[in-house]
């Protein structure tokens, strides 16, 4: 029974009023005195007592509306009374904040005017309804937990940017940021609050004090003594910072934490909430009882099994409870208080979800019961209730609480109509759904429950100060040690598993969500599911600076590894059904999505420029590769002036016209003007409203019937449009000649494959590194403790004094360790477990397998969007940097080969012509840089192929003035560095000799030189007549010019020094100048490592270039000695005056790369015996 039209459908028309002959039958259905007792048994009056049989008024379908007006009518009467205005209030009755005249600066403030995001450097805004007499309570909701002053304000207060709640002096604030109360003057007070919290304000006028709550705890009397008395009335107010925002309780929503003797701001609905609960009452009458035809009587029922099995007798008595229940389920209040309630009470009693079909049964009966509006806007309050209580529940030990939720959210999401209904209308529109797969971090473990659930903490003791990370010495762990961290290791499992359970949950509502089997009354829920994810991605790619559709980053890293979770169940489901289909394991992204125009990329950038331009430019190659042919008329329409006009009157006027301008294409396809639709990005008016036609050489051409091929805007799009159909290939339309003819999945999953890689990019990678952050205080810490432990073992028994600090010392740095290192715990289960680095690992092999597929189609390879290079150099950054203390990479299956292959993919497109962004090329660049200072990744490069190893060290020795040329110099350098003239150091040896004792230098990565490419460049250099030349002039010009800037800047630092006003020398410049000497040491280095590698170059006379090169670099040499060897001169002065940021110049560095050159040319002189 899940529509209106199935079974016995009732209309509210129908069975308010019946005809003579319809009560006859219907009363027929049962007889008249079982009827009676049935009616009677559901419909209790408000005492509970049932009036003897005697006494009873005799009960029927004709006279039960009369019975229900007067039950619900009963207690209405003194309910009234209490509806009154209350006392000491002034204002409307619905509160909301005044979003006309009662706020200073710039706020956006949501459709409800409960909701406010600051927009300005400090905005604050009141409410509209004020109180002057009585106690009072209002609730926040802390969406973010920045800067913000919540509390108190009369009308008198004036604010303005700098001056929000609690600087002016009839105005009273708390502030959870800061831990402060704030009334012109500040003190501490509180604690501190975290996104996801609940503060409660209360002020009591009677007394004169206000005070505050967090989650339901009392903070303390805050302010006594307030000004009272004629014309003092206060207002609730908030002032907050740029981007904070918050939600307002005024009493439109039962208060969270209700505290005895205080009134919300706004009034309860009383008189409906009796009539709800009654009315529950008597449905819960109906599920609990029975009628027993055949023995003609009552009988309990098991209410967990109930089913409405088209009983007339049942169906018409609720009808008359849902006549009165609808009307009032369309209110927020009721919804939250009564039906969730309700609800959360039948899945109370355990069990998985589905041991409950009762709660599919009620959702059955409210869309057959109540009016269409009436469901839709009930569950939208429904869902939008639970999302506010799973976002705001404290986090406990058990995680009970979002448990809790969650069971609910998927109860109600089982049932395919509501689903799809929500789908469509809620879960993405109304509510950013993604808050259902976040799990908070809690930032007070102690009320977390950590403490007991951790109760022992450990961190590492032993640091390298390589990297900042620890090195784990077994053999060195006290025995002590050892038991501490297996102890802090059960901790950690022991809060893992409960995580997990909450993560199973969260992944089983997105299982439901991409369910594509539930085709019953439309189309399946995973194709509405895309249409709206791929949305949901538009506005987080293109509305950088739009805080209220913008999702924070925590959700999203949540988001990602539930998808990817469903995302491999669905995947790996169809590979069960479909053996000739990939796995999971080797999921990827084919090439056609790219260019296709079946997937939007919004306005993204494309590895080979913008779209408009690889459609022109590439137009032959898509007809000749992918069969893809393009309008003419299209491209022509296509300009770069196009780019600004008003989106709607382009695509209205290119619709108008296109039938008549479309050209026969082959003489034959006249194009039709289904293909054309107005779409949703800028960037898919190049694309995606282009004519694309198939012509497939293995199936004969025939009527236009057979290429079906639309290209539709993301709303628009069916599931036959993405799956495809009968010699229609859905997404993957246009198959270049070099991809494989094999089924690689279902379409939809690649769709969303693409969008988890586009979340990696958008905001995951960024959180991943910043939650780093609390594993380097930790750190941070246990090395301020290590130092106070050793200094309290060296302090002089005599000094108490000192001794006494040191201990006070050592407490502080032991709490906070215990208190970061069970919230390290926490983001290391929820953010670094293993499982999520696999989820990582998984994507980086992704995009890799996308990349080579993608590069062998030549030409289209320019269509991929940039940020799958982007993901697939930072998800290694990210397995490599963040997850490595706790989980190693090295242990992930097939790291070896995968190393390799971004390797592979790293060499051969830093220098690629088909990618055109300079930030792309700069990342792949720098990515490469980083790859070959580590010895593990180092050597991955070296197993990559000969062709390709010579293809990059090519690539490396091209002449420098055509690009960015210090990465590659700095990437020669990595190559060289260990096997130069003093050339091993990790730490600058010149610091070492004037600050021995400070720990904190700078340390420069191990030497691991590659003699394999050493041999390659060495071979090229010498081969290649043209290439030596070129490549070394251009060196030669890049150190005559960073160090000419070099000596420049030092002359205007000197000049700036010895001024007797003693003016301040620009940081920046100082951080230039600095620049320019590490350049022009790393350019001494190349030409070290030239000289070394392939001397001829200089000392060979048969060369034509040599005498002239030797010439040129000689005179280099001769300079940078004059510059740097002379006594007293100015760079020893400058060296002298020991500046912050001009660490690294010093006599050490250059004069040995210069002697290494010297060294080299003497030696291999001597051995050539070759005279001038």
């Amino acid at each position: 029974m899940t529509s209106r039209g199935a079974g016995t459908a009732f209309s509210r028309k129908n069975y308010r009023l019946s005809t003579e002959p319809e009560k006859s039958k219907v009363t027929g259905i049962v007889n008249s005195r079982l009827l009676n007792d049935y009616l009677h048994r559901v419909f209790t009056s408000a005492d509970g007592n049932q009036p003897a049989a005697a006494y009873r008024k005799h009960l029927t379908f004709q006279n039960l509306q009369e019975h229900l007006d007067r039950l619900l009518a009963e207690e209405n009467g003194s309910e009234e009374s209490r509806d009154q205005e209350a006392e000491g209030r002034l204002g409307p009755s619905t509160v909301v904040l005044d979003h006309t005249s009662g706020f200073e600066g710039l706020l956006l403030v949501d459709d409800d005017l409960l909701e406010v995001i600051g927009h300005s450097n400090f905005g604050s805004i009141r409410a509209t309804t004020c109180v002057y007499k009585g106690k009072w309570i209002y609730e926040v909701l802390i969406s973010s937990q920045g800067l913000m002053q919540i509390g108190w304000c009369t009308l008198n207060c004036r604010f303005n940017q700098e001056e929000g709640v609690g600087d002016t002096p009839d105005s009273y604030a708390y502030d959870g940021n800061r831990v402060r109360k704030w009334n012109v003057t500040t003190t501490n007070y509180g604690k501190s609050w975290a996104a996801g919290d609940i503060v409660s304000c209360l002020i009591d006028l009677d007394e004169g004090t206000i005070a505050f709550c967090l989650n339901g705890i009392s903070l303390g009397t805050a302010f006594d003594n307030i000004t009272r008395g004629a014309g003092m009335a206060y207002f609730p107010a908030i002032s907050l910072s740029f981007k904070e925002s918050v939600a307002f309780n005024f009493g439109s929503r039962p208060l969270r934490y209700p505290v005895e003797g205080y009134r919300p701001l706004q009034d309860p609905p009383v008189a409906d909430l009796v009539k709800a609960r009654k009315l529950l009452g008597y449905l819960k009458n109906v599920i609990h009882v029975g009628i027993d035809v055949t023995e003609g009587k009552l009988v309990e029922k098991d209410t967990s099994m109930w089913q409405l099995q088209g009983e007339p007798t049942v169906l018409i008595t609720l009808a008359h409870i849902f006549n009165y229940f609808s009307p009032l389920m369309c209110k927020v209040y009721l919804v939250e208080d009564v039906l969730m309630t309700f609800l959360l009470s039948i899945l109370e009693r355990g069990g998985a979800v589905e041991a409950h079909p009762l709660i599919q049964q009620l959702l059955d009966l409210m869309w057959l019961l109540m009016e269409e509006y009436e469901v839709h806007e009930c569950l939208k309050q429904l869902l939008m209730s639970l999302l506010r209580a799973y976002r705001f529940s404290p986090i406990i030990p058990d995680l009970g609480l979002q448990i809790h939720y969650l069971r609910l959210t998927i109860a109600v999401l089982k049932h395919e109509k509501s689903r799809k209904y929500l789908l469509s209308n809620v879960l993405f529109d109304v509510l950013r759904s993604v808050v259902f797969f976040y799990i908070k971090s809690p930032l007070r473990v102690e009320e977390a429950g950590l403490q007991e659930l951790i109760p022992t903490t450990w961190w590492p003791n032993r640091f390298t100060k390589e990297q900042g990370k620890e090195s784990k010495d077994v053999k060195e762990e006290s025995a002590e040690e050892r038991l501490r961290r297996r102890a802090y290791e059960r901790g950690c499992q022991r809060l893992k598993k409960r995580i997990e359970v909450v993560e199973g949950l969260q992944v089983q509502i997105l299982k439901l969500l991409l369910n594509n089997k539930d085709r019953g009354g439309g189309e399946a829920s995973r194709y509405i599911f895309l249409n709206k994810f791929r949305k949901f991605l538009q506005e987080n790619a293109s509305n950088r600076g739009n805080l209220t559709v913008l999702c924070p980053p925590e959700y999203m890293v949540c988001f990602l590894h539930r998808l990817i979770a469903a995302l491999r169940f669905f995947w790996d489901g169809h590979k069960a059904k479909t053996p000739a289909a990939l796995s999971s394991e080797e999921a990827y992204v084919p090439p056609q999505l790219f260019y296709n125009g079946k997937v939007d990329y919004f306005d993204l950038q494309r590895l080979g420029g913008l779209l408009s331009h690889l459609k022109k430019t590439l137009k032959d190659d898509l007809a000749a590769k992918a069969n893809v042919l393009i309008d003419p008329a299209e491209l022509q329409a296509v300009t770069m002036d196009d780019l600004d006009e008003d989106e709607e009157s382009a695509t209205s006027a290119a619709q108008s016209q296109r039938p008549s301008a479309a050209l026969a294409i082959g003489g034959a396809l006249a194009r039709p003007g289904w293909l054309s639709s107005p779409t949703l990005g800028r960037a898919n008016r190049f694309l995606s409203t282009a004519a694309v036609s198939l012509m497939n050489p293995r199936r004969p051409l025939g009527s236009l019937e057979k290429i079906k091929v639309r290209t539709l805007s993301v709303e628009q799009r069916t599931e036959e449009d993405i799956e495809g159909s009968h010699g229609n290939e859905g997404l993957l339309l246009g198959r270049p000649p070099e991809e494989p003819d094999q089924p690689i999945t279902e379409n939809s999953l690649l769709e969303v494959l693409d969008g988890i890689v586009m979340m990696y990019n958008l905001s995951v990678h960024q959180q991943l590194g910043k939650m780093v952050g609390v594993s380097d205080d930790v750190n941070e810490y246990a090395m301020a403790l290590k130092d106070t432990e050793e200094k309290i073992s060296r302090c002089p028994k005599r000094r108490r004094d000192i001794h006494e600090e040191l201990l006070k010392s050592q407490k502080v740095f032991s709490e906070k360790l215990n208190h970061l290192s069970r919230r390290l715990a926490w983001i290391n289960v929820t953010i670094y477990s293993k499982e999520k680095m696999q989820d990582i690992y998984w994507l980086l092999r992704v995009c890799i397998r996308t990349i080579e597929h993608g590069d062998r189609t030549g030409s289209l390879f320019a269509f991929m969007p940039e940020f799958y290079l982007s993901v697939a150099m930072n998800s290694y950054s990210a397995l490599k940097n963040y997850f490595s203390p706790v989980n190693s990479m090295e242990e992930l299956p097939g790291y070896e080969e995968t190393l390799m292959r971004l390797a592979a993919i790293l060499a051969k497109h830093f220098a690629d012509s088909r990618i055109v962004g300079t930030d792309i090329r700069d990342s792949l660049m720098q990515a490469l840089a980083s790859y070959v200072c580590y010895p593990h990744s180092l050597r991955a490069v070296e197993r990559i192929s000969e062709e390709q190893r010579i293809s990059m060290m090519k690539n490396l020795l091209a002449p420098y003035e055509q690009r960015p040329w210090a990465q590659t110099n700095w990437i020669l350098v990595r190559l060289w560095r260990g096997c130069g003239f003093g050339y091993r150091y990790t730490r600058l040896p010149h610091l070492l000799k004037t600050k021995p004792e400070d720990a904190s230098l700078p340390s420069l990565q191990k030497p691991c030189p590659s003699t394999l490419l050493q041999r390659h460049m060495a071979d090229l250099l010498r081969s290649d007549r043209d290439l030596a030349p070129s490549f070394l002039n251009s060196v030669l010009n890049q150190l005559n010019w960073a160090f000419s800037e070099f000596i420049g800047m030092i002359q205007e630092i000197q000049q700036a020094a010895e001024r007797l006003e003693r003016n301040f020398v620009d940081s920046r410049q100082l951080k230039v100048c600095a620049t320019c000497f590490d350049l022009s040491v790393s350019l001494l280095r190349v030409l070290e490592m030239t000289v070394t590698l392939a001397p001829e170059i200089f000392l060979d006379w048969n060369r034509p270039s040599s005498e002239l090169l030797l010439r040129r670099l000689a005179q280099l040499l001769n300079q940078v000695l004059n510059r740097v060897t002379a006594e007293r001169n100015l760079f020893d002065r400058v060296v002298s005056l020991r500046l912050p940021g001009l660490d690294s110049v010093d006599h050490y560095p250059i004069l040995v790369a210069v002697t290494g050159i010297l060294v080299r040319l003497l030696v291999d002189t001597d051995v050539q015996g070759v005279k001038e």
